[in-house]
Protein backbone atom coordinates (compact mmCIF):
# COMPACT_ATOMS: atom_id res chain seq x y z
CA UNK A 1 0.00 0.00 0.00
CA UNK A 2 1.58 3.50 -0.78
CA UNK A 3 2.88 5.20 1.81
CA UNK A 4 0.31 8.09 2.17
CA UNK A 5 -2.82 5.37 2.07
CA UNK A 6 -1.17 3.47 4.81
CA UNK A 7 -0.33 6.81 6.84
CA UNK A 8 -3.96 7.90 6.54
CA UNK A 9 -5.34 4.39 7.69
CA UNK A 10 -3.38 4.72 10.96
CA UNK A 11 -4.44 7.74 11.95
CA UNK A 12 -1.00 9.70 11.35
CA UNK A 13 -1.43 11.32 7.77
CA UNK A 14 -3.75 13.59 5.91
CA UNK A 15 -6.34 12.11 3.56
CA UNK A 16 -4.20 10.75 0.44
CA UNK A 17 -5.07 12.15 -3.18
CA UNK A 18 -8.81 10.95 -4.24
CA UNK A 19 -7.16 8.76 -7.15
CA UNK A 20 -5.01 7.36 -4.72
CA UNK A 21 -7.57 5.58 -2.59
CA UNK A 22 -9.63 5.00 -5.69
CA UNK A 23 -6.85 2.66 -6.56
CA UNK A 24 -6.31 1.07 -3.25
CA UNK A 25 -9.91 0.16 -2.87
CA UNK A 26 -10.61 -0.82 -6.31
CA UNK A 27 -7.38 -3.44 -6.29
CA UNK A 28 -8.66 -4.64 -2.21
CA UNK A 29 -12.40 -5.27 -3.93
CA UNK A 30 -10.43 -7.23 -6.94
CA UNK A 31 -8.83 -9.05 -4.58
CA UNK A 32 -11.72 -10.03 -2.67
CA UNK A 33 -13.43 -11.45 -5.77
CA UNK A 34 -10.66 -13.60 -6.56
CA UNK A 35 -10.49 -15.23 -2.51
CA UNK A 36 -14.09 -15.17 -2.51
CA UNK A 37 -15.29 -16.13 -6.07
CA UNK A 38 -18.94 -15.88 -6.93
CA UNK A 39 -22.23 -13.78 -6.83
CA UNK A 40 -23.83 -14.10 -3.72
CA UNK A 41 -22.75 -10.89 -1.64
CA UNK A 42 -22.25 -7.82 -3.17
CA UNK A 43 -19.66 -5.50 -1.54
CA UNK A 44 -20.07 -1.64 -2.18
CA UNK A 45 -17.62 0.87 -1.44
CA UNK A 46 -18.73 3.79 -2.69
CA UNK A 47 -18.08 6.20 -4.62
CA UNK A 48 -14.87 4.28 -6.16
CA UNK A 49 -16.80 0.16 -6.50
CA UNK A 50 -18.71 -2.86 -5.83
CA UNK A 51 -18.18 -6.04 -6.72
CA UNK A 52 -19.81 -9.38 -6.68
CA UNK A 53 -18.66 -12.25 -4.46
CA UNK A 54 -18.77 -15.87 -2.11
CA UNK A 55 -20.08 -19.19 -3.82
CA UNK A 56 -23.97 -19.19 -3.87
CA UNK A 57 -27.01 -18.77 -5.39
CA UNK A 58 -26.54 -16.03 -8.21
CA UNK A 59 -28.39 -12.82 -7.70
CA UNK A 60 -29.38 -11.23 -11.32
CA UNK A 61 -32.42 -8.77 -10.57
CA UNK A 62 -32.79 -5.99 -8.28
CA UNK A 63 -31.26 -5.42 -4.98
CA UNK A 64 -29.33 -8.12 -4.25
CA UNK A 65 -30.44 -10.39 -1.06
CA UNK A 66 -26.57 -10.11 0.41
CA UNK A 67 -25.38 -6.53 0.26
CA UNK A 68 -22.34 -5.19 2.47
CA UNK A 69 -21.67 -1.36 2.32
CA UNK A 70 -19.27 0.75 3.82
CA UNK A 71 -16.82 3.76 3.34
CA UNK A 72 -13.30 4.01 1.39
CA UNK A 73 -11.18 4.22 4.43
CA UNK A 74 -13.57 1.63 7.03
CA UNK A 75 -12.84 -0.66 3.57
CA UNK A 76 -9.03 -0.39 3.50
CA UNK A 77 -8.82 -0.97 7.10
CA UNK A 78 -10.81 -3.90 7.42
CA UNK A 79 -8.37 -5.12 4.28
CA UNK A 80 -5.52 -4.32 6.27
CA UNK A 81 -6.03 -5.71 9.74
CA UNK A 82 -6.27 -2.30 10.97
CA UNK A 83 -9.86 -2.95 11.87
CA UNK A 84 -12.09 -6.04 12.35
CA UNK A 85 -14.87 -7.37 10.84
CA UNK A 86 -16.84 -7.28 14.41
CA UNK A 87 -15.53 -4.23 15.31
CA UNK A 88 -17.01 -2.32 12.14
CA UNK A 89 -20.34 -4.08 12.49
CA UNK A 90 -20.29 -3.00 16.02
CA UNK A 91 -19.55 0.56 15.66
CA UNK A 92 -21.72 0.93 12.68
CA UNK A 93 -18.98 1.46 10.49
CA UNK A 94 -20.49 -1.10 7.40
CA UNK A 95 -23.95 -2.04 7.09
CA UNK A 96 -24.35 -5.91 6.44
CA UNK A 97 -27.52 -7.30 5.07
CA UNK A 98 -28.52 -10.98 4.24
CA UNK A 99 -27.51 -14.17 5.93
CA UNK A 100 -24.38 -14.36 3.32
CA UNK A 101 -23.36 -10.94 4.29
CA UNK A 102 -20.10 -11.91 6.48
CA UNK A 103 -16.77 -11.17 5.19
CA UNK A 104 -14.98 -12.25 8.17
CA UNK A 105 -13.73 -15.29 6.78
CA UNK A 106 -11.52 -13.58 3.69
CA UNK A 107 -10.44 -10.55 5.92
CA UNK A 108 -8.09 -9.24 6.04
CA UNK A 109 -6.73 -9.27 2.74
CA UNK A 110 -3.44 -8.17 3.34
CA UNK A 111 -1.85 -7.17 6.64
CA UNK A 112 -1.10 -3.65 7.45
CA UNK A 113 2.90 -4.29 6.25
CA UNK A 114 1.73 -5.88 2.61
CA UNK A 115 1.47 -3.71 -0.30
CA UNK A 116 -1.43 -2.85 -2.71
CA UNK A 117 -0.45 0.13 -4.32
Amino acid sequence: MVDAVAAWLEGVGPEPEREEVARAVRRSLRTLAQLAPGATVEVRVPPFAAVQCVAGPRHTRGTPPNVIETDPKTWLQLATARLTWPEALTTGRLTASGPRADLSPWLPLLHSADSAG
